[in-house]
């Protein structure tokens, strides 16, 4: 395991996160706090006018550390990125900074927006997520809440109770099971003229909304919007894994797909939609998304295929000669799975959501399947580049035994998809819904 903690055996400490903004060197943290005897490490996020440059990671055990030496590492280790943000601010001695300005004038006309959470019986979760989503920085948005099969009366009962009298939090429910179904039917009810779509156990910055609607402005027919995802906490071996191995975070430069001017050089483009960012922090202009379909309901947590909802939404935008966008400036902190065999799951859906995304690509284009094999060799490259290298036998072991089950999960994908879409037309007909 690379970093401040060595490798993920005996090594291995809880790793605090924090955040630096340079403008005034204020520094605070951004997870739980177990005092800071027991954290001999941290990871910074370094921020300037509220945009994320990069992280760093240092040594809490260091006498001398404190904000003005953060600062000054910063500058040191990230001073192309800085250079490269105050060259776009251009800030004048009274004015505030361009990206300030741009974003105070876009929140004057901001659309109104829909911020989608699917939920099943995590009520405890679900508030903290909401009590962050309630101090968003944006003028006008509401919060549907989408109670997906749910057995209990718990979720409407804490909504009630906690959130009763905040006006743009609904409630409504999804009998059907899934991940994509609860989003297909946020996307129905939703008023906004665009709609984001986050997890039940995430916390948003306070710029996270604003910042992805901007995104919709980065160019001519932006359709989807991703944004950065961060861990919420790094407090286990499996954590750190799931963050050095996974990488949800997509980097700090704002960056455009589509299939003309901007059309990146990568032989796995389209299909590596993993790419383009994740379905716990993104966003689609609302029409785009309702004519496209919404979600496929045989994809997604919940349904067989284990996942590939958001990477088969991201597919389509582009298909269908969209723009995706993704905007780093719209920051989430996601909850990672705290233990081994957590992760090991989580290993297997990764692998099944993307064989049953390149499934229904398969299944609805047929003609493309020559243009998918022929990447497969490239595709397998890739994945090797991505994964951590361990620095012990230990650590070597839990890579190889993830390795498995992300194999595993990608045989099981395709037949998951292919039951499931059988499975979900013959329950969707009689309601007129597919």
């Amino acid at each position: 395991m690379t970093g401040p903690n060595g490798s993920i055996a005996g090594a291995f400490g809880p790793v605090r996160l924090l955040e630096l903004e340079l403008e005034d060197h204020s520094l605070r943290s951004s997870g739980p706090q177990r005092g800071a005897a027991t954290y001999r490490s941290a990871r910074i996020l370094i921020r300037l006018h509220g945009a994320p440059l990069g992280v760093l990671d240092v040594d809490m055990r260091d006498a001398q550390l404190g904000p003005e030496a953060i600062a000054d590492r910063a500058r040191h280790e990230l001073g192309d990125a800085i250079e490269a943000h105050l060259k776009d601010d251009a800030v004048a001695s009274a004015d505030a900074p361009r990206c300030v300005r741009r974003r105070q004038a876009f929140r004057a006309h901001a659309p109104f927006a829909s911020v989608v959470i699917g939920t099943r019986e995590r009520p405890a979760a679900l508030a903290e997520t909401l009590d962050t989503m309630l101090g968003l920085d944006y003028p006008r948005f509401e919060v549907v809440v989408v109670d997906n099969a749910s057995t209990t009366d718990r979720t409407r009962e804490l909504l009630e109770r906690r959130f009763g009298g905040v006006t743009n939090v609904r409630y409504v429910r999804e009998p059907v099971p899934g991940l994509a179904a609860a989003h297909n039917r946020g996307l129905e009810v939703a008023r906004g003229e665009i709609v984001a779509f986050t997890d039940d156990d995430v916390s948003v910055d306070r710029l996270w909304l604003l910042e992805l609607a901007r995104g919709f402005e980065l160019a001519h027919d932006v359709a989807c919007v991703t944004g950065l995802i961060l861990p919420a906490e790094l407090e286990t071996p499996a954590q750190l894994w799931l963050e050095d191995w996974i990488r949800h975070n997509k980097g700090y430069t704002p960056r455009l797909f589509d299939r003309g001017a901007n059309r990146p050089v990568d032989k796995l483009f389209p299909y590596a939609a993993g790419t383009f960012g994740s379905g716990a922090n993104m966003a689609f202009r609302t029409d785009a998304l309702r004519a496209l379909g919404g979600f496929d309901p045989a994809t997604g947590t919940g349904s067989l295929a284990r996942g590939g909802d958001d990477l088969s939404a991201f597919f389509s935008v582009l298909s269908a000669g969209h723009t995706l966008a993704y905007q780093p400036t719209a920051i989430v902190r996601h909850a990672y799975r705290r233990d081994t065999e957590g992760l090991r799951t989580l290993m297997f859906d990764y692998g099944a959501g993307l064989a049953a995304f390149l499934t229904k690509v398969v299944v609805d284009r047929p003609t493309l399947l020559a243009d998918i094999a022929w990447r497969v060799p490239f595709g397998a490259a890739h994945a090797a580049r991505l994964r951590p290298s361990g620095r012990d036998a230990t650590a070597d072991g839990v890579a190889a035994g993830l390795v498995v089950r992300e194999r595993l999960g990608m045989l099981a994908g395709p037949v998951g998809y292919l039951v499931e879409r059988r499975r979900r037309r013959a329950l969707y007909a009689p309601r007129g819904r597919e």
